[in-house]
């Protein structure tokens, strides 16, 4: 029975094939084996050092985050309603400016497809058409997803309902 049981790729490797092979390749290099070792030991030796004296080093730390706040902190009700105010009317001031530039882009366009020669008034029908499509689908599954939200919380509502225990009521 053998001490070691050789299994999976090494089954099929002899070691005494590769002795003889080693031992024919010694003589073979007459004078210079000595040499041929000693260059191979120091080929050897000079990959480990290297690879030695690489370094690796941790992931850096995650830094350390401020938050800068710029509102203070103690602000009452009537400041922050009048900052949201303010905020708001900031907002529908750029929607306006943005809504006259856009337009005046649109018949920047219509002016050039006229050029072109382009039915423009079908066109823009065919746009108006599309846009207002696309509006009634996004309000529909608005619609949808509240009527599931309405029904989730009827559902919530029956099951805690119907967990809770009953106190009969006194005459």
């Amino acid at each position: 029975m053998a001490l070691f049981k050789r299994s999976g790729m090494w089954r099929d490797v002899n070691p005494t094939g590769m002795i003889a092979d080693f031992r024919e390749v010694w003589r073979q290099a007459g004078q210079n084996r000595w040499r041929i070792a000693a260059l191979s030991g120091a080929c050897t030796f000079g990959v480990f050092y290297v690879m030695s004296q690489q370094e690796a080093s941790a992931p850096h730390l995650p830094p350390k985050v401020t938050y800068i706040t710029v509102l203070p902190e103690h602000r009452t009700d009537a400041e922050i309603m009048a900052s949201n105010i303010e905020n708001q009317k900031r907002k529908e001031a750029f929607a306006l400016e943005q809504a006259r530039r856009d337009e005046e882009v649109r018949n920047l366009y219509k002016t050039l497809g006229r050029w072109g020669g382009m039915d423009v008034e079908k066109i823009a029908r065919e746009a108006d058409a599309e846009a207002a499509a696309e509006k009634q689908a996004q309000l529909e599954a608005i619609r949808n997803r509240r009527a599931e939200a309405d029904a989730a919380l009827a559902a919530q509502k029956n099951e805690q309902g119907a967990a809770a225990p009953v106190k009969p009521e006194s005459d």
